[in-house]
């Protein structure tokens, strides 16, 4: 396949995420919250941690509205988190983190990010980095109320 073919995909992923948001919908539970606004665009999200008895997250739910790349980041995030526990998602949000600082360096490790990999392209544009960030910040500032008293 071809980067450009390649990319034609990744941009397919991107809108389907937009349009099918994967985990969308807060619910009554939650361990931890955080809302976050990304006063450059107005792109806006709530984002909750619900654990199960072991501690894993069981569901990253979240509602927002803003640009196709906020929201699809947030729905990618959002299948990535299940099932974790809580210090591999913040070994995640740290390699995103990394990836989308790189100005298009750094390609972002599949193995660890999964699907969230289309997003990696984005690093180029400074301006849509927030947007592409804006759901993995809500999600660290989450895990840090877990660890709030």
């Amino acid at each position: 396949m071809s980067s450009g073919e390649l990319q034609g995909l990744y941009q397919q992923v991107i809108m389907d995420h937009a349009r099918e948001r994967h985990g969308f919908g807060l619910s009554a539970g939650a361990a931890a919250e955080s809302h976050q606004l990304n006063p450059t665009c107005g792109d806006e999200i709530t984002l909750q941690l619900h654990l199960d008895e072991s501690g894993a997250i069981s569901t990253l739910a979240w509602e927002g509205h803003g640009c196709a790349i906020s929201q699809s980041s947030a729905s990618l995030l959002s299948d990535l988190a299940a099932g974790l526990s809580v210090d591999g998602l913040s070994e995640r949000i740290d390699a995103f983190r990394v990836a989308m600082r790189s100005k298009g360096t750094i390609e972002p490790d599949e193995e660890l990010l999964g699907d969230a990999v289309v997003l990696g392209g984005t690093s180029r544009y400074i301006a849509r980095v927030k947007c592409a960030m804006l759901a993995w910040v809500a999600a660290e500032s989450a895990i840090d109320a877990l660890h709030r008293p």
